[in-house]
């Protein structure tokens, strides 16, 4: 043997050879993208190297199991792409500096009320006059006059930026996660000065210029109607325009993903230029001389699905069906076939090699489960059946086997789904959408024939849109489900597999019984006497919910900002459905200011039956009773009472009302925003309470409140704080948090902590704390 060369021999021996692809692998592989999200931290980066570097070499190694190999590395290269997202993280010691950076302006800018929304792509940004290692995608505001910013244009802006951190609460979007999904880097706004300057237009192919400027056309022509911006959601991907009343529409029904561009659409238009191209070459059959018609078929079935791919923004669900039709494209060539499993398995480890944090995002797994459920109940057999009568089991059958997953990620359900689905699905496809692009690529151009052809899709539209608001108004269309733990989603993807199974097996309606852990998860029983509460996380205001055995009380409702966005209907609202919460008792709002009620209008929306009470009933935007003091109530044997409302005040936080909740194993005072001027008079209404006593801090910490001599006199035992993170009031102050601190008083604070969960129980003095119930890897720290 020559020396040097064995190894080669020995790569030709039956131990060795190239790996091949197979569905299963390809699920190993998901499976080990899926490990690095269960992480609540990431290891050392030499572990994502030598996991690699060892799964590689195994690779080519012949077993009886590649499996493992195949997780190993589907896991060791997530490790590596989740470490570099969180190292092009802005650092946390650089929150809230200002910034001179320069990039260019990425996706649709949403400008509304002289305010833009926007991503920024950073090339380059300076701090102090120095260069910075920072670059990715920002998500910005401008306020105030912001110009019209064009897609693809390059500027210069002075930046307030911070990481992207979020708000942590029992329910409610994951804004951390879905940052580090996106590969956002910063989040901040502009601020004003003369520094900010386009430095250049867009040049080049835009795509984004030219959505925009058909979404633009579409404002136009439909300004004012619901239609409008449904229609550009279908044409370009564009979701701003869609009011949230439309929003509750499509989650009552259940038809959300098809405003998503779902993947049915771009297969659509793909299945719409094989027709063209057929059309083609059976008109002129000469051509199929050298190039068989159905060769000639794929390339511009591909150019069409990618067209509009390009055109709706390319989402995760356009992605997967742009994969399948190529992989199809390239086995019609390669004269090799390939089944839709096998397509969907190499699609699915396409988009893992190239973003493995796309698993992070709901509609991955929605789309790529809906679709094996469909390839597992469609197998051929030879039976011939009537589409008419195929398409009802089809979609009752998704729309079950897609319950685990939408109840896991959104924690809600639509009962009249199903038929929603059955009824909207072919009419917006094949009605809808095609005079929606044909119009959509005219409209700019020749607005003479893409007008009309808009205005059939807006008739259209309307037809089925009625139909949706009345099933919408249906009583229990939509429903919403307590959060449940990890095992019993798992339990129930199990159960949906059993119910999956091929005719024959036995028992199959049985797995349906393993879905009742997630749809009615056990909630905690309380004897009498005990309750328990949540300070959600709500940033810089406060939302409090207390609940007995059988009672709800909801004490404020947090913020509402003027960009519109509603803490209420963002973070309360979820939360209340995440804790099981169907009937609201009373809902408190200590006093006017809108970071206490601002979110009151969109929980009362929710939760009608509420009877609505406040330290200042005027300032509330509600029909509200007036808090009085020395009123009282029983609930489980928990008391309840008004300690204070200083109608008449001058000063808006001292007419919070102050509530004082007693139980058999400790009290709990809810003080608004009372200040020191008021604290006497608490002490001497609140009288002996049971112990221990639980402070929540007045007035988010601030220096006017908490008082040596009230916490003296009242002497608790713990201390909440509702604050946001890093907030510029310096909430809490340092001299409060050093009065507690010399009491030995334990001060616990959302903004460190998330929310905090306490119940008062025996031995259940210590908060549960949202950030380390929820920890992940991506949180930001």
């Amino acid at each position: 043997m020559v020396p040097g060369v064995g190894w080669i021999s020995g790569l030709a021996t039956p131990r060795f050879g190239l790996p091949r692809l197979t569905p299963f692998r390809a699920v190993a592989l998901l499976a080990g993208a899926v490990a690095v999200q269960l992480l609540p931290s990431l290891p050392p980066g030499w572990t994502s190297l030598s996991l690699a570097g060892l799964a590689v070499l195994l690779l080519f190694v012949r077993t009886t199991c590649r499996a493992p190999v195949w997780f190993a590395l589907g896991f060791a290269w997530t490790l590596a792409c989740a470490g570099s997202a969180l190292d092009a993280r802005l650092p946390s010691d650089l929150h809230g500096r200002d910034f001179e950076a320069i990039g260019t302006v990425r996706g649709l800018p949403n400008v509304e009320n002289h305010n833009a929304r926007f991503e920024f792509n950073i090339e380059s940004a300076m701090l102090d006059g120095e260069k910075v290692a920072l670059g990715g995608t920002s998500r910005l505001n401008w306020y105030d006059d912001a110009p019209d910013l064009a897609p693809c244009s390059r500027w210069k802006l002075r930046l307030r930026l911070r990481p992207p951190r979020g708000l942590v609460n029992p329910g409610g979007y994951d804004s951390e996660r879905g940052a580090v999904q996106a590969g956002v880097v910063a989040v901040g706004y502009v601020r004003s000065g003369p520094e900010n300057q386009e430095l250049a237009p867009a040049s080049g192919v835009c795509i984004d210029g030219w959505r925009q400027a058909i979404a633009h056309s579409i404002e136009q022509r439909f300004a004012g109607g619901t239609s409008g911006g449904l229609l550009r959601a279908l044409a370009v991907g564009d979701q701003h325009g869609i009011a949230d009343a439309d929003w509750q529409v499509l989650r009552a029904t259940g038809i959300g993903h098809l405003i998503a561009i779902s993947g049915l659409h771009v297969g659509m238009f793909a299945a719409f230029g094989a027709l063209l191209a057929r059309g083609f070459w059976k008109g002129w059959p000469r051509v199929t001389l050298r190039i068989p018609g159905p060769l000639l078929e794929a390339p511009v079935a591909m150019a069409c699905a990618f067209g509009y791919g390009m055109l709706a923004g390319m989402g995760v669900a356009t992605i997967r069906t742009l994969l399948m039709i190529a992989i199809a494209m390239l086995a019609r060539y390669a004269r090799r076939g390939s089944s839709v499993a096998q397509a969907l398995a190499l699609a699915a480890t396409v988009i893992v090699i190239q973003n493995p944090l796309a698993v992070l995002s709901a509609g991955f797994w929605l789309s790529f489960f809906g679709v094996a459920v469909l390839l597992s109940i469609t197998r051929p057999t030879g039976e011939a059946r009537a589409l008419w009568r195929e398409m009802p089991r089809l979609q009752l059958v998704l729309s079950l086997a897609l319950l685990p997953m939408t109840v896991w990620f959104f924690g809600q359900g639509s009962l009249i789904g199903p038929i929603a689905n059955l009824i909207a699905v072919p009419w917006v496809s094949f009605l809808v959408v095609p005079p929606t692009v044909a119009g959509s690529l005219l409209i700019v151009d020749l607005p003479m024939i893409g007008g009309p052809l808009l205005d059939l899709a807006d008739v259209l539209l309307r037809l089925i849109w009625s139909l949706m608001q009345w099933m919408a108004a249906l009583p229990s269309a939509q429903v919403y489900f307590a959060a449940a733990p990890l095992w019993a989603f798992v339990l129930a993807m199990g159960g949906i597999a059993w119910c999956l199974l091929p005719r024959g097996f036995p028992a199959r309606p049985l797995g349906l019984v393993l879905l009742i852990p997630l749809l009615i998860p056990v909630r905690t029983v309380h004897g009498q006497g005990e309750f328990e509460v949540w300070v959600f996380d709500v940033g810089q205001g406060l939302s409090i919910f207390v609940r007995t055995g059988e009672h709800t009380l909801l004490y404020d409702a947090g913020p509402r900002y003027p960009s519109g966005f509603d803490i209420g209907d963002a973070v309360v609202i979820p939360s209340l459905h995440a804790l099981g919460v169907d009937r609201l008792e009373r809902m408190i709002i200590s006093h006017g200011d809108s970071d206490h009620a601002g979110g009151a209008d969109a929980v009362h929306r929710a939760f009608p039956e509420a009877r609505v009470e406040s330290g200042e009933p005027e300032r509330v935007q509600l029909q509200a009773d007036a808090c009085r003091i020395g009123e009282s109530w029983r609930w489980d044997a928990v008391d309840f009472r008004v300690v204070s409302a200083m109608a008449g005040s001058t000063k808006g936080n001292d007419r919070s009302c102050v509530i004082l909740v007693s139980g058999r194993f400790g009290s709990l005072l809810l003080s608004g925003d009372a200040t020191e001027t008021i604290e006497p008079a608490i002490v001497r209404a609140i009288g002996e309470v049971a112990q221990p006593l639980v402070l929540m801090v007045p007035h988010h910490g601030s220096k006017s409140a908490s008082s040596a001599a009230f916490l003296d006199a009242i002497n608790p035992q713990l201390a909440l704080v509702s604050a946001g993170y890093r907030n510029h009031f310096g909430h809490p102050h340092a001299d409060v948090v050093a009065r507690f601190s010399e009491r030995e008083i334990p001060l616990w604070n959302t903004a460190d902590s998330g929310y905090l969960h306490l119940r008062f129980a025996p031995g259940m003095m210590v908060p549960e704390q949202g950030r380390e119930v929820r920890r992940a890897w991506w949180r930001v720290h």
